[in-house]
C-alpha cells in the first residue's frame, strides 16, 4: 500500500521533529516559569491570544487556501500558476496585516483595561503587535512547504523558531536582567529569522520544482476574486476555531488572575501531547487528501483516512493514561504552584483524546471542498465553548474551563464524523477496528 507506505514514512519523520519541538517548548516554558514565575508565563499566555487572533485575522485564511492550491497545481506541474497564486496571495495579505498590527498596537489599552482588566499588560500587547507581521508570513510560507510535501523542512523550521526562542532568552539571562520583556523579544527574533529561512526555502524548493518539469508549465490566470472565494471561508472557520481554541484561556484572563492563566496554560500545552501524532499525521496527510480531492480518488482518501485514523488512537491511548496516573507529578515539574492544574490536565486530556481517535474529520472537509460545512461544525464548537465557559469559569475556574473546552471539543470533533459520512460515505472511527 504506498499511500500506507507513505503516510508511515512522513508521519513518523513529522512525529519524531514534533517531539523535538515539544520538548524544545517545554524547555521554554520552563525556563520562563522558573525564573520569572507563573505570572509572567501568563501574561505571554494572554499575548499569545492576541497574535494568534490578530495573524488568524490578518492570513485572510491564505495559509491553508495556499496549502490546497500547492498540493493541486504541484500535482498538475503547474509550477507557474502556483507562483502567480502565491504573488497575489502576498500582495494581499501584508497590507492587510499590517494594518492589522497598527490597530492591534492602538487599541492594546483598551484590551488591557476593558476586556482583561490588567492596565500593567498594555505595553506587552503592543510589543506583541510588532510580531504579528513576521508571524503572519511565516504562516504563509510554513504551509506552502508543506503543501509541496517537505515534511521534514517545514517541522524544522517549527522547531528552529521554538529553539532559537530558548538560544536568545537563555542569552538575555546572561547578559541582562531576567525580566519579562525578554520573552518577547526572544520570540520575536526567533519569529523573524524563522520567516527569512522559510522564504527562502520556498524560493529553492519552487525554482527546482520548474526545472524538473519536463513539460511546459502554463500560467493559469487565476483571479484575486476566485482566491478571496476559497480563502475567504477559511478565514471564518479558522477564526472560530482560534476563539474555539482560545476562550478558556480569555475568559480566565477575564474572570481569573494571570497566574492562574498561566497554570492552565501549562495544563493545556501538555494534554496537547494527547494528540500528538494527530497534528504529526495531519501535516501528512493534508496536502494527500486534497490531491486526492482533485484526482477524484474517493477509495484512495477513505483508505488513508481510516488508517490514519487507526494510527491516531493506538499512539494516543498510552499518553491520556499515563496523565490520569501522573498529572501531579508532569504539573509539578513547573513548579509547585502549578499543581492546583492537575485535574484540569486529566480533563483536558480526556478531551484531546476524543479529537484524536475521531480523526482528521476537519481537515478532510477543509481540504476537500467542504469549506462552508467545516465553518457551521467550528460555529457550532464556537458557540458551545464560549457558553460553557461563560457559565462554569466563575464557578469552577480552572476545572469549569478544562471541562468546558473538553465538552465543545468533542461535540465538534464527532459531528464532523457524522458529517463525513454524510459526504463522502464513511466513518474515519472504523479505521481503529478494521
Amino acid at each position: 500500500d504506498i499511500h500506507l507506505k507513505e503516510l508511515l514514512k512522513g508521519s513518523s519523520i513529522a512525529f519524531v521533529l514534533r517531539i523535538v519541538g515539544i520538548i524544545a517548548g517545554y524547555i521554554f516554558t520552563l525556563l520562563v516559569t522558573r525564573s520569572l514565575g507563573a505570572k509572567s508565563w501568563g501574561i505571554f499566555a494572554l499575548s499569545l491570544v492576541v497574535l494568534q487572533i490578530a495573524s488568524v485575522i490578518g492570513r485572510l485564511g491564505m495559509d491553508t487556501a495556499l496549502l490546497r492550491f500547492t498540493a493541486e497545481y504541484t500535482a498538475k506541474e503547474e509550477v507557474n500558476t502556483l507562483k502567480n497564486i502565491y504573488k497575489k496571495a502576498l500582495t494581499l495579505v501584508i497590507p492587510f496585516s499590517v494594518l492589522i498590527a497598527g490597530l492591534v498596537y492602538l487599541i492594546s489599552p483598551i484590551l488591557a483595561n476593558k476586556v482583561f482588566h490588567k492596565p500593567n499588560i498594555t505595553e506587552y500587547f503592543q510589543i506583541t503587535s510588532l510580531i504579528i507581521v513576521p508571524f503572519i508570513l511565516l504562516r504563509i510560507n510554513l504551509e506552502i512547504i508543506r503543501g509541496l510535501k517537505k515534511i521534514k523542512e517545514y517541522m524544522f523550521l517549527q522547531v528552529c523558531n521554538t529553539t532559537l526562542s530558548i538560544l536568545i532568552f537563555l542569552i538575555g539571562i546572561v547578559i541582562f536582567v531576567k525580566t519579562t520583556f525578554l520573552v518577547f523579544v526572544s520570540y520575536g527574533i526567533s519569529t523573524l529569522i524563522s520567516m527569512l529561512v522559510a522564504f527562502i526555502l520556498f524560493k529553492i524548493y519552487t525554482k527546482r520544482l520548474q526545472k524538473s518539469v519536463k513539460s511546459f508549465s502554463p500560467n493559469e490566470n487565476i483571479s484575486y476574486s476566485y482566491i478571496l472565494s476559497l480563502s475567504i471561508p477559511l478565514l471564518f472557520s479558522g477564526s472560530l476555531s482560534l476563539i474555539a481554541g482560545w476562550t478558556d484561556t480569555i475568559m480566565l484572563g477575564i474572570f481569573r488572575t494571570t497566574e492562574d492563566v498561566g497554570i492552565y496554560n501549562v495544563a493545556m500545552k501538555l494534554s496537547m501531547i494527547t494528540s500528538m501524532i494527530l497534528a504529526s499525521i495531519n501535516t501528512v496527510v493534508a496536502p494527500r487528501f486534497a490531491e486526492f480531492y482533485g484526482k477524484k480518488d474517493f477509495y484512495s482518501l477513505k483508505s488513508l483516512a481510516q488508517k490514519s485514523t487507526k494510527l491516531i488512537f493506538f499512539f494516543s491511548l498510552p499518553i491520556f493514561l499515563f496523565y490520569v496516573l501522573f498529572a501531579n507529578w508532569c504539573m509539578s515539574l513547573f513548579g509547585s504552584e502549578f499543581e492546583k492544574g492537575s485535574y484540569a490536565l486529566i480533563i483536558l486530556s480526556l478531551g484531546q483524546l476524543i479529537n484524536a481517535i475521531t480523526g482528521s474529520v476537519g481537515l478532510i472537509l477543509m481540504m476537500t471542498g467542504r469549506q462552508r460545512e467545516h465553518l457551521n461544525l467550528i460555529l457550532i464548537m464556537t458557540l458551545s465553548n464560549i457558553v460553557l465557559n461563560a457559565i462554569l469559569i466563575p464557578k469552577y475556574g480552572l476545572l469549569g474551563a478544562a471541562l468546558a473546552t473538553s465538552l465543545s471539543m468533542s461535540i465538534g470533533n464527532i459531528l464532523g464524523v457524522f458529517w463525513v459520512k454524510k459526504y463522502y460515505g464513511f466513518y474515519t472511527i472504523q479505521g481503529i477496528w478494521r
